[in-house]
């Protein structure tokens, strides 16, 4: 019934979606798709009355395709939060919004960085090498939606700084990038575990102060392509 609140998959057919119980049902004709994009609207129009939010999963993700609501009601609250955003009021709160995210960001960028130099822990006589590979791991793991590990909350940061690491060396000191694996179940995980044994090996030589071939090494290759 359109008087139902729904989760619902994507039909082939015009104007219909999928149940969770696999039924085909009609959009109500003074209904509109409201696409994804604006959270504050979406979240409004969902608080508002019944709607079908239209979700599709892909592999282990969701993604959402927007939410079935009525016409007029999306067009009221999107008239009066368009209203909203246009005062000063909101203007400063956005910034001090910004800011406060900004701000944020920057202290997990740092303390990520710090838990990348703590899980290298190289001997000193490679500390250049040690500050130069966590701003190189660093700079690609957190940006915000970077989808990266280390964005991730499930696991400690320490978790998150070591997982970094392996992931950073596994694309840029192995062949992995361009490797045909079969498409055969777990043979790729079985890959990754490979050559993450192998990063922690290399990661050792630098841990023991041991001396490095400098001509051989996958890691210095990596940095100087990096411009370390």
């Amino acid at each position: 019934m359109p008087t139902q609140t729904r989760i619902v998959a994507p039909s082939t057919q015009d104007r219909s979606v999928r149940s969770a119980e696999g039924r085909v049902l009609q959009v109500p004709p003074d209904w509109e798709l409201l696409p994804p994009g604006d959270a504050a609207l979406t979240r409004r129009v969902k608080a508002a009355g019944p709607s079908w939010t239209v979700q599709e999963k892909k592999g282990r993700k969701t993604f959402s395709l927007g939410v079935w609501a009525p016409r007029d009601r999306i067009q009221a609250i999107r008239a009066a939060l368009e209203k909203e955003r246009s005062t000063e009021t909101h203007a400063k709160r956005r910034a001090a919004d910004a800011t406060r995210r900004e701000r944020k960001q920057q202290e997990y960028v740092d303390d990520f960085r710090l838990a990348v130099l703590a899980f290298l822990d190289f001997a000193p006589r490679y500390a250049d090498l040690a500050q130069q590979l966590a701003d190189a791991v660093t700079e690609h793991a957190t940006p915000v939606g970077s989808g990266t590990v280390a964005r991730t909350q499930r696991i400690p940061i320490e978790r998150r700084a070591e997982s970094a690491v392996i992931a950073w060396l596994r694309h840029a000191t192995t062949a992995y990038d361009n490797m045909k694996i079969p498409r055969v179940k777990g043979k790729r995980r079985e890959v990754r575990r490979m050559l993450a044994e192998q990063s922690r090996r290399l990661l050792e030589a630098y841990r023991a102060g041991r001396a490095v071939d400098l001509e051989a090494c996958p890691l210095l290759a990596a940095m100087k392509r990096q411009g370390g």
